[in-house]
């Protein structure tokens, strides 16, 4: 059942003046330009960026029997509080027409101290090719006090009583998107899949373990880069209420689920979470890829499906840019590509009901910890593949040492000359391995038909630099 919002009087307990409040929990559309990294300018691609802020009452919950590692989570509100106001922010991307009816609601990631929306960086080419929505909700302290220190004028109102509540605040935005056609800018959603990557999808596990059945808020949900545990329920200044750990994904839910791995997430979360493909849960274990890649950093910036991008991760492979106190260059590895896939396909699931295919997971020789199995070249064996380490110009892996955030940053060790003429005997040679294996990846679902088109057309403009014979 579809709760209603709450009513306008909550204006008037958070101090907005009535003119401000268009509809009952939501003000704006906010004038001006929102503050969060988008990367491309939307409007190039026919989207429109606008920005509301959600305000309502949000509740705590807590643990109505002892939690179980199965992840079937039962909770109920915490009769001990009586909620918290909150007032925070939507940003909204929007095609101007040919709108699908799919919103992707993303938790936005603070690991870094302030809202990011890695997966609108990821797979914002397939979002735009769908003609869905995309929404970003900064559902955690972090990111609405960074807002309200960085930019006072514009986000001095915002509220965020902690993120004990921010499971509440996430549902209310769902709802808020769902219902209320001032956010979606007229647009009638018809399906709403939440996602969040690392510290997000965290949160998201606990959320689908223990928020999702009893507030049935989403469609789906596209869990990135998940650890083996989930977020606490609740934390200081609320009695702390952790989640095992491991803490596996329910298996009662009536809504899908996908699961997206990269290969260093694998490796730390030493196979522990690994759960077998079901009728409405997926997962792919992406070797030669990392939990921040080359493409989330830099190159999604530049990708308005000219090509650019695709050049310039090929390039990233040859000659990779030194990282700061890295030990290694960032991986330039394909995650971009198995993302756009994973997107399509978990909008076919929800809107079809067509399951996505299944991927192998990734080969290991050892757990606790775990070892990957690698070949010759040092890429990873097994999993779900990508042309970039099938046919591979150099090896990557999620693996990285140095300080900061190195170790999330995964590498990339370009082939030497003497390697190249090893593994391939010409440069058209290595053009009909490269085809081969994108027609594969296309096979298997793996990879979207446009993005091999694309894949090709850089590989045959970059062959001519490799050290190979012509012939």
């Amino acid at each position: 059942m579809r709760t209603k919002l709450r009513p306008k009087t909550i204006a008037v307990a958070l101090g907005l003046t009535a003119a401000l409040v268009l509809s009952a929990c939501i003000e704006g559309p906010i004038e001006g330009t929102p503050s969060l990294s988008i990367g491309i300018d939307p409007a190039q691609v026919g989207y429109t960026t606008t920005e509301v802020f959600l305000f309502d009452r949000a509740e705590a919950y807590e643990a109505d029997a002892p939690f179980t590692a199965d992840g079937k989570l039962a909770v109920s509100a915490d009769p001990d509080t009586s909620g918290a106001d909150f007032k925070t922010r939507l940003v909204v991307i929007r095609p101007n027409r040919g709108f699908n009816g799919t919103v992707y609601v993303d938790w936005l990631n603070v690991t870094g101290g302030a809202d990011l929306p890695v997966d609108w960086a990821g797979a914002h080419r397939e979002i735009v090719r769908q003609g869905a929505m995309y929404v970003g909700v900064s559902a955690q302290a972090v990111g609405v006090n960074q807002l309200k220190t960085a930019n006072p004028s514009r986000y001095g109102s915002l509220i965020h009583p902690g993120d004990s509540y921010s499971y509440d605040i996430f549902t209310k935005a769902a709802k808020a998107v769902r219902t209320d056609r001032n956010v979606t800018g007229g647009l009638k959603p018809r399906r709403i899949i939440a996602m969040g990557q690392s510290q997000s999808a965290g949160r998201l596990v606990t959320y689908i373990d223990a928020i999702q059945p009893i507030k049935d808020a989403f469609d789906g949900f596209i869990v990135h880069s998940r650890g083996t545990g989930g977020a606490a329920l609740t934390q200081s200044p609320l009695a702390a209420a952790p989640v095992p750990n491991p803490l596996a994904i329910r298996d009662d839910l009536d809504v899908p689920v996908f699961v997206l791995m990269a290969e260093d997430d694998v490796i730390r979360s030493n196979t522990l979470v690994r759960q077998p493909d079901s009728g409405l849960l997926r997962t792919w274990e992406m070797p030669g890829t990392s939990h921040l890649d080359v493409y989330l950093s830099r190159t999604t910036g530049i990708d308005y499906g000219d090509g650019l991008a695709s050049k310039a991760l090929w390039d990233e492979m040859r000659a990779p840019r030194p990282l700061g106190s890295c030990a290694s260059p960032q991986n330039a590895g394909g995650l971009t590509y198995l993302l756009r896939a994973a997107f399509h396909h978990m909008n076919e699931w929800v809107r079809y009901g067509t399951l996505p295919p299944a991927g192998a997971p990734i080969a290991t020789t050892a757990t606790g910890p775990t070892v990957l199995d690698r070949d010759a070249y040092g890429n990873a064996k097994g999993g779900v593949r990508s042309v970039q380490i099938d046919v591979p110009i150099a090896t990557l892996d999620g693996l990285n040492s140095g300080g900061g955030f190195c170790g999330l940053f995964g590498a990339t060790r370009p082939f030497t000359t003497e390697q190249l003429q090893a593994r391939y005997p010409s440069q058209a040679a290595f053009l009909v391995e490269y085809q081969a294996s994108l027609d594969a990846n296309v096979a298997a679902g793996h990879l979207l038909q446009v993005d091999a088109d694309e894949l090709f057309a850089t590989a045959k403009n970059r062959v001519k630099r490799l050290p190979l014979p012509a012939t």
